[in-house]
């Protein structure tokens, strides 16, 4: 169910995940927490200052404490809100060390899309870049990071194997993938990513996308054209 300030939640065995549709790309950003309260915030990408207003008043609210801010890739649209994060949590983004060729060149990415003086918030970059099967670690959860180039070459999956989720960002849809044709991007890669979720992720595994709704792993096998070549 969305709610009108355009965020759905869903509650997975003991982690709550959920997902706000931000900016012109309609690109998900994900608030995933257990019932410590602590919550990890993958891709926040608000843009509007509602936009930015919906994800606080939900961690109010919800009396969370994010403890990381974590990034599925380099790309502008899914990074436009992590100086808020920043500023209203004290933490700085993560991606993985291949997308380091991303972060370096955000700032000119961003004056691409917005113009020169057309953005006004802070660029935030990492200090922390995440390595191949880092754990990370939230309340009594944790999610592991699979390295799944081909959108982009630091392009990770995040994966809660204790409740069966997956935060794929571009790397996989609904019934599709993401583009192989930007900079950096290569079709074989992916290829060889998809392959390797198909090998990782149980059916019953449900995928949290980057854009669109979610999914399970099992109708992913069934009926992404990418997929089914792999089954």
């Amino acid at each position: 169910m969305t709610s009108p300030n355009n965020s759905a939640q869903t509650f997975l065995g003991m982690i709550k995940v959920t997902r706000f549709t931000y900016n012109m790309l309609r690109t998900n950003c994900y608030v995933v927490s257990d019932d410590t309260g602590e919550c990890v915030i993958i891709d926040p990408c608000a843009q509007t200052r509602k936009e930015r207003g919906w994800l606080c008043n939900h961690i109010r609210r919800e009396q969370l404490k994010p403890v990381r801010c974590l990034l599925t890739h380099g790309h502008w649209d899914h990074l436009l809100s992590c100086d808020l994060v920043r500023d209203e949590y004290g933490l700085l983004p993560e991606v993985h060390h291949r997308d380091k060729l991303w972060m370096d060149r955000i700032e000119s990415r961003i004056e691409e899309v917005y113009g020169k003086d057309g953005f006004k918030h802070d660029i935030v970059m990492p200090e922390h870049y995440l390595d191949d099967n880092e754990i990370i670690r939230f309340g009594n959860h944790e999610l592991i990071t699979l390295h799944t180039p081909g959108h982009s070459p630091g392009s990770v999956v995040y994966y809660c194997e204790q409740e069966g989720d997956a935060f794929t960002g571009d790397t996989l849809f609904r019934e599709d993938i993401g583009r192989t044709d930007l900079l950096f991007g290569w079709i074989q890669d992916m290829m060889d990513s998809l392959k390797f979720l198909a090998e990782r992720l149980p059916d019953d595994c449900t995928i949290w996308p980057g854009h669109d709704l979610e999914s399970t792993m099992g109708h992913e096998k069934k009926n992404n054209p990418f997929i089914k070549k792999y089954i």
